[in-house]
């Protein structure tokens, strides 16, 4: 086989030089392969990949050929170990500007090492955060329990389910921080321990926004129970649990997408060639930044104290009495009308009774004259 004939080139190279890839002939369209006119213009090989070096190192960007032998329809690339000394967002491309190998199949894997182990560079500063966030769980815990303990026999049924959502918090940041650990030390996403990892979250988030509903809705505040929109409530919450649920071991168990879910929506708008990939996990660690200040301004909210029950219905007993001594002011009459009874306390009774006796005595007075 003809040299270029059969030629497939593996190119490497910083995102911040994509635009030494390719060319263009008298300003036109851009072209990643050597055409003609270009081989005049640009001195590339034709039927190669245009590339241009770089200005900080001159072997990059990197290519590497893999060419079929003879006749033979496969091909094999032998091991290459290729070491980067810039940090940076780098590109893995197999082009082949061959005509002929239209259709053609490829497989394999590559293994992508950084200094301090396997974790892309957008993931690597999460496993720290979540260390972090453990700490904020663990601190948030330890406040909550003592009080839990304190004062147990005050214990509304609200603060049994924000005691709840502080456990699974602290379970579900614990496990993704070992998750990112073995995935660093091995190379290796563990099925096991994300799909684990993704349950939990889950189920804290359910129960987050169920807890946040109830207490919009009254209850543990002025009402002891849901009525009958409690079974809509857990209906809504199963249905969320398992669209989380689903959503999330599609994006994590299985896959190494350093980017997931609607941070991978932002970049792909905002920054398609990935040249801020050092602030992406940002838009990870916010979501879970705000869930932990929410629980904490409820937490704060809802403190155990000896007063949880006296309190919480406090605002209903008021309201109750109320409403009784409306309606002992108003009275319906036979006729449809609404009028004002008069309502007297006890203590001027005895003075009412001394103004009739007085007026007794006169008109016997005046019968006796």
């Amino acid at each position: 086989m003809e040299h270029g004939t059969g030629l497939i080139q593996v190119i490497i190279f910083e995102a911040a030089d994509r635009d030494n890839i390719g060319g263009s002939a008298y300003g036109g369209q851009r072209s990643i392969c050597c055409t003609p006119d270009l081989a005049k213009l640009e001195g590339c090989k034709q039927g190669e990949v245009i590339r241009i070096h770089s200005k900080t190192s001159k072997k990059w960007p990197i290519i590497l050929n893999v060419q079929f032998k003879r006749n033979y329809l496969s091909t094999q690339m032998d091991n290459k170990v290729v070491y980067i000394k810039k940090t940076g967002m780098y590109n893995l491309f197999f082009i082949s500007c061959d005509p002929k190998l239209k259709g053609l199949t490829m497989s394999g894997k590559t293994l992508w090492k950084n200094p301090d182990g396997y974790l892309p560079g957008r993931m690597a500063p999460l496993m720290k955060f979540y260390v972090i966030m453990s700490l904020a769980y663990a601190l948030l815990s330890l406040i909550w329990f003592s009080q839990y303990m304190r004062f147990w026999k005050d214990i509304l049924q609200l603060q049994h389910c924000i005691a709840v959502v502080i456990g699974l918090g602290l379970l579900e940041m614990t496990l993704w921080y070992f998750e990112y650990a073995h995935f660093n030390n091995t190379g290796i996403r563990p099925v096991g321990i994300t799909t684990w990892v993704v349950t939990v979250g889950a189920i804290r988030r359910t129960l987050s926004r169920l807890l946040i509903l109830c207490v919009s809705m009254g209850y543990g505040v002025v009402r002891p129970t849901l009525g009958g929109l409690t079974t809509k409530v857990l209906l809504l919450g199963v249905t969320y649990f398992l669209a989380s649920e689903l959503l999330k071991i599609t994006e994590y168990v299985g896959t190494i997408n350093d980017v997931a879910g609607r941070a991978r929506v932002y970049f792909k708008g905002t920054d398609p060639f990935n040249e801020r990939w050092q602030s992406a996990w940002m838009i990870t660690a916010f979501w879970d930044i705000l869930a932990y200040l929410l629980l904490c301004v409820i937490c704060y909210l809802w403190a155990p104290s000896q007063s949880s029950q006296r309190y919480a219905y406090s605002d209903k007993m008021r309201e109750e009495s109320d409403d009784d001594e409306a309606q002992s002011l108003c009275r319906e009459s036979p006729n449809g009308d609404i009028n004002l009874v008069k309502v007297q306390r006890k203590e001027k009774n005895a003075e009412s009774t001394d103004v009739f006796n007085l007026e007794d005595d006169d008109s016997e007075e005046d019968k006796g004259e």
